[in-house]
């Protein structure tokens, strides 16, 4: 299954450099008929698409390497770095963006074949929007950070695409000059918070943020449900590593349970636990009741 899951990351990562690069060759057209500087900027963004793409297709093959002498707990943790390169090709994006839009702002100028330019903008754009929410929906599933943070980017190029559709669109409706770098700008600063909020992400997981809450509560739900004959369990830590889970905990047991009967307990919740979380890394350290934390406490 897991190896399933590594294959169909790698096609839909493929898939996104493809996308990418057809992409970039239509904005690269629109600019080029209308001269706009929005849609050059944009089409400087889906530059940034084409090499953030390669990045996470790189990296998602690198991640499904398993594990070795130099890395016992795989390679999974190789698609953070794809998603912080990304996080930092989308801040360098939205810079770019916006010296091109206060370049253009001290000189505008009225665009060239605005309506070519612009279909072609909206074709290239429902490109993106259509492979962002497949890539999301799909990445999401497949717990991978590098196609999240692709899924994410690409969100990015749609909503500035949507607003160089729209300056451009002004800009040929009323003669109001201004509104071309204005509003490229002003999609800038979205594409901005976008990056700063993929960098905040991405970093967590290097640094080995714990699940969610929610999920920590699912998990220690299961483990009380499935350790009847422990005593209790504590000191339970979880960490993410690309589609990996890693938990451990030490569990408590009578003093006079045999080693068999405390396996077959730790059996019992590992397996429900990876009915849970499909690719789950669980570590169960088993003590004697006199290592218990509480008195009178069940299982936590």
């Amino acid at each position: 299954m897991v190896e399933g899951r590594l294959g169909h990351a790698a096609t839909l990562a493929i898939g996104s450099v493809v996308v990418a690069i057809a992409v970039l060759a239509l904005k690269a057209a629109a600019w080029w008929l209308t001269g706009s500087v929005a849609l050059l900027a944009d089409a400087l963004e889906s530059v940034v698409n084409v090499a953030a793409a390669t990045a996470a297709l790189v990296a998602v093959r690198f991640s499904a390497l398993p594990a070795d002498a130099n890395h016992p707990y795989g390679h999974a943790k190789a698609e953070y770095f794809s998603a912080v390169l990304e996080g930092v090709l989308i801040v360098v994006a939205a810079l770019l963006i916006l010296n091109e839009s206060w370049r253009a702002l001290a000189a505008p100028r009225a665009p060239d074949q605005p309506a070519l330019g612009l279909a072609i903008s909206a074709l290239a754009s429902g490109a993106n929007a259509a492979w962002a929410m497949h890539l999301m929906k799909h990445g999401r599933a497949l717990r991978s950070p590098a196609l999240v943070a692709d899924a994410r980017h690409l969100w990015s190029d749609v909503v500035t695409s949507a607003g160089v559709i729209m300056g451009v669109g002004l800009v040929a409706a009323t003669g109001i000059l201004w509104f071309d770098p204005l509003l490229a700008a002003l999609t800038a600063g979205n594409i901005l918070f976008s990056g700063f909020r993929l960098l905040r992400e991405s970093v967590g997981g290097l640094m080995d943020e714990a699940v969610p809450a929610a999920t920590l509560d699912r998990i220690r739900r299961i483990v009380a449900e499935q350790a009847e004959g422990a005593i209790e369990a504590h000191d339970l830590r979880s960490r993410h590593a690309g589609r990996f889970t890693f938990l451990e905990f030490h569990l408590v047991v009578p003093g006079a349970m045999t080693v068999a009967q405390s396996h077959e307990i730790c059996d019992r919740i590992e397996a429900a636990l990876k009915a849970e979380l499909d690719t789950a890394i669980i570590t169960i350290h088993v003590e004697p009741e006199g290592k218990a934390k509480h008195t009178g406490v069940p299982v936590l």
